[in-house]
């Protein structure tokens, strides 16, 4: 059955202790709340979100990443404040969707997906709550079932010993027929501590008029909050585990899994070993890559090359037939069939085949005000402490003699030495320290 997805994303997030937005922490690299709109519109083609705190910088987030939008609706939290608020239009009526249906997510559950949504999205039920079960219980309200349905939610603070005992948790989803919201939602009261409307009191006040809420249970794993710092890192490494087996499932070969980070955007084909404690972030695409341990890669394209250990490939860094090796780090480098072995700096570059890079070349890219292109061209040798001043264009087939500083232009098949003469002063060590 059709529904729309509502998620509601207007709280501070205090707990985080952070001026970021909670909903815009990153879970591998990917803001929370678009994890979750990812899921949400993997299930619906009608998906509204409800903002309040710092709302034009998270709609700016949501326009970038998402071609076909969400509605976007800011909560009255003046007037309509708390969980229950978030679904109240003027004279607290409900929202309204393209669909009967209404599932209602919070922004702060990244690890949801399409998988852990579809038993709302086909259940026959008008109302249902999410349901699961956790070890550490704390925290969570109690879900008191009977026969097949929803009796009550008790929040944990309200609960006797013997209702804190329930296996039973809240796990803060929802499914909401319109009519029921058109019946109840106006009969919230802001009547507790917090002087707000809960979604919780809803589902309570529609109980106890007979409406049947069924109970779906869930995977805690799927839609665990998050609340605060420890809470952010402990759902990145459950992401992580995630994106790391799919990883292997699908061929990568990994040495210690457990100390290497990937993000969502990396892409992998055939023949991909990744050694310990390699980082791989942003829109990446490896094949046939080796990435040796330690190495750094920022949305870049490596294939048939093998990199590291300790290099930093750096974004819009194309790699191919290529060996970049410790402590090389590219960015905006184009090399196909190139040895960079070790220290160097290729910024803003293209090298073609054949080329050696000895230690401690740098391209230097930038004057101060703007970026500048070093072309280097085939079977070029460019000896160790070399600087490349940009722009600059090295034809094929060129010596560079260890130790200059290039800024002219040079003929095919020269042999380029910028370097003054060599000036030995005898005895001159004794005029600075004692013969021994």
């Amino acid at each position: 059955m059709a529904v729309s997805v509502v998620i509601l994303a207007a709280g501070k997030g205090t707990r985080m202790r952070s001026k970021l937005p909670k909903v815009l922490h990153k879970i591998c690299g990917q803001e929370m709340l678009l994890h979750v709109l990812e899921s949400a519109f993997s299930v619906s083609e009608d998906v509204h979100v409800i903002l309040h705190h710092e709302h034009e910088l998270i709609s700016q987030v949501i326009y970038k990443h998402f071609k076909n939008r969400p509605t976007i609706h800011l909560q009255n939290a003046t007037q309509y404040p708390g969980t229950g608020g978030a679904l109240m239009q003027g004279s607290k009526a409900p929202l309204q969707t393209a669909h009967n249906r209404l599932l209602v997510l919070n922004a702060d559950m990244p690890l949801v997906s399409k998988e852990a949504l579809m038993p709302f999205v086909a259940s026959q039920e008008a109302n249902a709550l999410g349901v699961f079960s956790l070890e550490n219980k704390s925290g969570y309200g109690r879900v008191c079932l009977s026969g097949g349905k929803v009796t009550s939610i008790v929040e944990e603070k309200d609960a006797s010993a013997e209702v804190l005992a329930l296996d039973t948790l809240n796990a803060g989803v929802y499914l909401f027929s319109q009519e029921f919201l058109k019946e109840f939602l106006p009969k919230l009261d802001k009547n507790n501590a917090q002087a707000e409307y809960y979604l919780t009191q809803l589902v309570g006040l529609g109980v106890q008029q007979g409406v049947r809420f069924a109970p779906i249970f869930v995977n805690a794993h799927d839609f665990l909050g998050v609340n605060s710092q420890s809470e952010l890192a402990a759902a990145e490494n459950k992401m992580l585990d995630k994106l790391r087996e799919q990883a292997m499932q699908a061929g990568v070969c990994m040495h210690m899994p457990h100390t290497i980070y990937l993000e969502k955007d990396v892409r992998f084909r055939q023949g991909c070993v990744l050694e310990q404690g390699v980082h791989l972030a942003g829109a990446c695409y490896l094949q046939e890559a080796h990435i040796k341990a330690h190495s750094v890669v920022e949305s870049s394209h490596i294939e048939n090359s093998s990199i590291g250990p300790l290099a930093h490939i750096r974004p819009n860094s194309k790699i191919i037939n290529s060996h970049v090796g410790n402590f090389v780090e590219t960015k905006s480098a184009y090399l196909n069939g190139v040895k960079a072995g070790h220290l160097s700096y290729l910024g803003d570059c293209s090298i073609a085949s054949g080329t050696n890079v000895g230690a401690g070349v740098i391209t230097c890219n930038y004057n101060g005000k703007s970026k500048h292109h070093t072309k280097i061209g085939h079977n070029v040798f460019i000896g160790s402490d070399s600087q490349l001043v940009a722009p600059l264009n090295i034809p094929d087939n060129v010596l560079i003699a260890a130790g200059s500083t290039i800024t002219e232009p040079m003929q095919e098949g020269d042999l380029v030495l910028v370097r003054p003469p060599q000036v030995s002063i005898s005895k001159g060590y004794f005029k600075f320290f004692k013969k021994p």
